[in-house]
């Protein structure tokens, strides 16, 4: 499980952990922990430290100190470490000591540090921290466009992405590693910001903090969930789903989602729909039927939608007013909005909603038009319940 705390969160853990330690002992901890997973990346790739060309964009404030001090370390070892300081007048003053100390070589020119950057082996994103919202400035916007032979480590967070939120408002870098300290945070685990994140690997620096209100679940805790078959597992004791799903001019949704249900472990699978003949063509283990949900027989849960065409709003209604889990895709979501906001009134068994990013889009009131951009339009009928619902 990967736990995300909010920025300000963060924040607050950091200033009293602080309060307790020697001046700069939090930074040096940070910085020696992304030091050392760049001399692991470069050792990947080059065979050694020694020698590595190592580019340091180091903005103002502690993002750049601790890329700095990382960048210090390295050059210890023998890399070739170049720092270009985005914000000269506000560079962190002991991290930048700290690289020239080490031999590390400092460049203002933007020419000079972008011809570094498209040549070096490993790139130090120190541009913006956790604490940074919209897009890069202008002064940092030509390192999200430069072409790059090397791999980028972000510091905390990618520059340019909201560490709260991952939303992406501008010109953003896109690291091929983020080294995060103390706790995951939310735009790490969110799209967009996740794609911009790469592999994403946390330091321990000793943070106090409170519970996650974010939360990942990773490939272990997914097969915890799952249960295990016993020797008395026959296949209705290990729980049946039923698939309302496809039409004439989507068979193959229904193929899918019949063969998700099987392979996630369901005992039996009953399928309900105009694609029987094919289903029970590939799965001749499936249950079929032509009719809808009411007359399909017991089951412990529904998926209603996929490639349903007109046929989604019957399989819903029906799936919806039985007393089991139902999860609602596709179709599904476009006829639950039209049912109006008491679609799921009175329901005590779970209902899952899976949109994709332009369906919620739809159902919260910010559809997308054609072109992919936001567009204002009239809130759907149920966009309240969805909104604050189960």
């Amino acid at each position: 499980m990967r736990s995300a705390h909010r920025v300000d969160q963060v924040r607050a853990a950091e200033a009293e952990l602080m309060a307790r330690l020697p001046e700069g002992t939090l930074m040096r901890r940070a910085a020696a922990g992304l030091a050392v997973t760049c001399a692991r990346l470069l050792t990947r790739r080059r065979g050694r430290v020694y020698g590595s060309r190592v580019v340091v964009l180091a903005g103002s404030g502690d993002n750049g100190g601790d890329a700095l001090y990382a960048g210090a370390a390295l050059a210890r070892r023998g890399a070739r470490v170049t720092a270009v300081l985005l914000a000269p007048d506000r560079a962190h003053g002991d991290g930048l000591a700290a690289l020239r100390a080490a031999h590390g070589r400092v460049v203002l020119e933007q020419e000079v540090g972008l011809a570094d950057f498209s040549s070096a082996d490993l790139v130090l994103d120190g541009i913006v921290g956790i604490g940074g919202r919209g897009g890069l400035r202008p002064e940092a916007e030509p390192y999200a466009r430069a072409g790059r032979s090397g791999v980028v480590v972000a510091v905390d967070v990618p520059s340019g992405v909201d560490a709260d939120t991952g939303e992406v408002a501008g010109a953003a870098l896109r690291a091929d590693v983020t080294v995060c300290f103390g706790t995951y945070k939310p735009g790490l685990l969110i799209d967009p910001g996740a794609s911009y994140a790469g592999v994403v690997q946390l330091v321990g620096i000793g943070l106090d903090l409170p519970p996650a209100e974010v939360a990942a679940l990773q490939h272990a805790d997914v097969a915890g969930l799952l249960p295990l078959p016993g020797a008395e597992s026959d296949k209705y004791r290990r729980g049946v789903v039923g698939v309302a799903a496809g039409s004439a001019r989507y068979p193959g949704a229904a193929l899918l989602a019949v063969a998700g249900a099987l392979r996630g472990g369901a005992g039996a699978v009953r399928y309900v729909g105009t694609a029987a003949e094919e289903v029970v063509r590939r799965f001749p283990e499936a249950l079929v039927t032509e009719g809808g949900p009411a007359g399909a027989g017991r089951v412990q849960a529904w998926v209603v939608g996929p490639g349903g065409g007109e046929g989604a709003a019957r399989a819903l209604a029906e799936a919806l007013a039985a007393d089991v889990p139902v999860l609602v895709d596709a179709d599904g979501l476009t006829e639950l909005a039209r049912l109006g906001p008491g679609a799921l009134a009175g329901r005590t068994a779970p209902t899952l909603l899976t949109p994709h990013a332009g369906e919620a889009a739809r159902l919260l009131a910010g559809a997308r038009d054609d072109g992919g951009a936001g567009s204002a339009r009239a809130r759907p009928p149920a966009a309240d319940d969805l909104a604050g619902g189960r």
